[in-house]
Parts: C-alpha cells; structure tokens; sequence
C-alpha cells in the first residue's frame, strides 16, 4: 500500500472536485509547486489510487430518462451461474454498475434507459429470460438527492501528517 501524505490527498481531493484544471491550477490550489504536483500526480497515477480521468455526462440531456435498481438472484442450478452472469452484464452497456451483495438477492445493478419500453425490454428480453436468473426485482428511480463521485477525503486530510 502506497504511503500518501497530506499533499497528496489535497491534490486527490482536489482532482475529484475538479478533474479538468491544469497542472499549474491545481499546483496553486495545493500550494505546491508544478513539478512536485506533476511527479506527485505520476505517482498517485502509477499506484492506482487515480484509476483514469472521465467527463461525466447528463444522462437526462442525452435522452436517458429512466433509471432503475434491479435485484437479481440467481438460480443454484448448472454449471457456474456466477460467471455466466458476469459474461451477460458485461455485454450491457445499460447496466453502469453491479454488485455482488449479500442479502436475500445476489446482485444489484444500477440501469439506465431512454425510456420505461426500453427498460421493460431489457429486462424482458435479457434479463427475466435467462436460465440462470431465478427472480429479478425493479425500482425506477423517480428523484434523485444526492449523486457524487467523489470520496470523503476531509478526515484523512485533516488526520494526515504533514511530508
């Protein structure tokens, strides 16, 4: 595990608010210089604490209007139902996230359509029809509160020593 200092979680914290400003921008904000934040922002980089750099997207402008958690448990017979699974959600750019959980279901995914036909096909036609689905169950999400990407780094940076 890689040691990071209180720098280093200024420029995370900064990066996760601001992905977009400059080496010289972000060098300000965390009163470093531009060279140490570049070989900083390298190493953080080569570590895998910053796994890659996205714009995120409005859904609701690009025409996708409906999202929805799906429940999915899986059925215990045949084969290895758990890889089948992971090779059928893996060719569904619909689904943006899933999880193994633990609980009555199996998995919980996170899906994302035009519209209320659209989801009801998904899940009709690739979902519901599997062999290796037992039961699915939908919330469509009707407001959202709160959505984030970014991870409570506050306490760590408060906590963290200074290099």
């Amino acid at each position: 595990r890689m040691v990071i200092d209180r720098y280093d979680l200024q420029i995370l914290d900064t990066l996760q608010r601001t992905g977009r400003c400059t080496s010289v921008e972000l060098a300000d904000l965390v009163h470093l210089s531009a060279s140490q934040c570049q070989r900083r922002m390298k190493k953080l980089e080569d570590s895998g604490l910053i796994m890659q750099y996205v714009a995120l997207l409005d859904a609701h402008s690009l025409g996708l209007q409906v999202e929805a958690i799906v429940s999915v448990t899986l059925s215990s017979q045949g084969g290895n139902p758990a890889e089948q699974f992971r090779q059928v959600i893996a060719q569904h750019p619909e689904i943006l996230e899933c999880h193994a959980v633990t609980g009555e279901e199996d998995y919980v995914l996170k899906v994302i359509t035009h519209n209320l036909k659209e989801f009801s096909d998904f899940l009709m036609e690739h979902l519901m029809s599997l062999p290796i689905v037992a039961s699915v169950r939908s919330n469509v999400l009707l407001q959202q509160l709160k959505s984030t990407t970014a991870l409570p780094l506050n306490n760590l940076i408060q906590s963290a020593k200074q290099p």
